[in-house]
């Protein structure tokens, strides 16, 4: 797949400001290590090296960002609306084309931002993810994974970023590490669809070519979405998400969930 980077976007004064919601309170203080100064040159690592920490930043030793979908999905398998390889594969791919929309552009926004090393815009992109998020407890959900995340990382000296959502952290991440956008968008949603389909799983009769076949499936979904975020403004933005942007709330079961990501 080509891999042309992207030219951050010149930005427009203002457009991001008054958007953090008072519920969320004022802006943590910025952590040291914002550039004050002219940026500095960073070191080029060669493209495998860059691969290699994008690997790591999506294994499963790194704290992730789908237990919000995850729950999503265990709450649709308890409800009988995902039954087989078939539906599921229908269920994820709608997930991804509503529901992981404004990750992937927030994720793309970050990217610019992180490139140009620009840290005003990384706090407002952060603000700004914020206040998207559906109800209060996402919004920490959200914050708490991106915090974990920048946290686990903390070795490749990623962005400081006082506060981000997961997609906010992981997409400035690999702009600050020069790892190029469209790889790094498709290989993050790849990550997040295999993670469900491992939720799936482990409680549905998936045999693992059933689990594979699902995956190969939904290339085409994936490698979409990857084009539509990849030419992605801020203004492209759902400004009503919804929880997975497609399932409806379900009380929890009395055995407890299924399983959380």
């Amino acid at each position: 797949m080509p891999t042309p980077e992207a030219s951050p976007p010149a930005r427009e004064e203002g457009s991001l400001k008054n958007r953090r919601p008072a519920s969320i309170g004022p802006r943590p203080p910025r952590l040291s290590g914002h550039p004050t100064g002219p940026p500095q040159a960073r070191p080029v690592m060669p493209t495998e090296a860059r691969l290699l920490r994008l690997l790591t930043w999506l294994s499963p030793a790194v704290p992730g960002g789908s237990s919000g979908p995850a729950r999503d999905l265990e709450a649709a398998i308890r409800a009988a609306e995902v039954r087989d390889a078939e539906n599921l594969s229908a269920w994820i791919g709608i997930v991804l084309e509503r529901g992981a929309w404004n990750d992937a552009v927030l994720f793309k926004a970050a990217w610019i931002a992180a490139t140009a090393e620009d840290a005003t815009a990384l706090d407002d992109i952060s603000d700004l993810a914020a206040a998207l998020a559906p109800d209060a407890e996402r919004r920490r959900e959200m914050l708490s994974q991106g915090k974990a995340f920048l946290e686990a990382v903390s070795a490749w000296s990623p962005p400081p970023l006082a506060e981000a959502a997961y997609p906010v952290a992981l997409g400035a991440t690999a702009g600050a590490a020069g790892v190029p956008l469209e790889p790094a968008l498709t290989a993050w949603l790849h990550a997040f669809a295999s993670h469900l389909v491992d939720v799936a799983a482990r409680s549905l009769p998936l045999d693992r070519s059933d689990a594979v076949s699902v995956i190969a499936g939904l290339e085409p979904v994936l490698l979409r979405l990857v084009a539509r975020a990849a030419a992605s403004a801020l203004d492209d933005l759902d400004r009503e998400p919804t929880r997975a942007g497609v399932v409806r709330s379900h009380p929890e079961a009395p055995d407890g969930r299924l399983f959380i990501g």
